[in-house]
């Protein structure tokens, strides 16, 4: 139970003078007057007033809900795309133009380069450069 007093009546090692009052309950002491200004600072001026603070409750609330729907349409996106690996043993032209930065020219090299043992071939035959191939090495395979 919490009871209240005068700090200089009880409290001898925390004289905060006459007029302030003092809660003490579960060993924790607090302040009414430090506690009654903390509450008017936060209430002072028409920046705080309710009908501002629900403005800006909704504004932040519509935000969050146009990140959390844009990243749940990017996650769908990448999920019905399911970038299946394309073989550059058996691909054709037109798949592998799909690929990321893929030109034309180097999708004749890659035909024209066949067979393949593994996708990384592309780099030690020299038919795209290592920058290339970072583009697209998740989505190439070079089965047999």
């Amino acid at each position: 139970m919490s009871s209240v007093f005068r700090s200089d009546a009880r409290q001898p090692a925390a004289r905060f003078g006459h007029r302030n009052l003092m809660i003490r309950s579960c060993g924790c002491t607090l302040l009414i007057p430090a506690l009654l200004a903390s509450l008017a600072a936060c209430n002072n001026g028409p920046r705080n007033n309710p009908d501002e603070i629900r403005q800006r409750t909704a504004e932040a609330t519509e935000t969050v809900r146009q990140d959390a729907k844009a990243i749940a349409e990017g996650v769908k996106e990448g999920m019905e795309s399911g970038h299946k690996a394309i073989d550059l043993n058996r691909a054709s032209r037109d798949e592998l133009l799909t690929l990321p930065g893929m030109s034309q020219r180097e999708a004749d090299r890659i035909i024209a380069s066949r067979p393949y043992n593994n996708a990384r071939d592309l780099v030690t035959r020299h038919i795209v450069s290592r920058s290339e191939y970072d583009q697209i090495s998740d989505r190439v395979i070079a089965g047999h």
